[in-house]
């Protein structure tokens, strides 16, 4: 069975982005400015409210399910993807501006 260009071409765009990540990743790690941002990110969601719901909601299933019954694995997995979901667009939009800016000074 013969693949087409346009089958190929997702796969290497994705790889291509994969790479492109990681470097990024590695560029912000190296530099220190990971951590900055991640302090950032700490600030807007503790200025937001995320942290305090997110501990609201970790209470309530705790209760729910009763604190012998849920171990810290399944409830970081149980949370997760609604902690994810919750962040506000502005923390979003600020910290991708950061990084773009970032980048925009420190080229890859």
């Amino acid at each position: 069975l013969l693949f087409s260009d346009m089958d190929l071409k997702p796969d290497a765009k994705r790889k291509e982005n994969q790479v492109m990540r990681t470097r990024i990743n590695q560029k912000l790690e190296e530099s220190g400015e990971r951590e900055r941002l991640k302090e950032l990110l700490r600030s807007r969601l503790q200025e937001c409210g995320w942290r305090d719901q997110l501990k609201k909601h970790c209470r309530e299933l705790i209760s729910h399910r009763g604190l012998n019954n849920i171990s810290v694995d399944t409830l970081a997995q149980e949370i997760t993807p609604k902690a994810r979901a919750s962040v506000p667009d502005l923390v979003k939009k600020e910290l991708l501006q950061q990084i773009r800016e970032y980048l925009e000074k420190n080229p890859i």
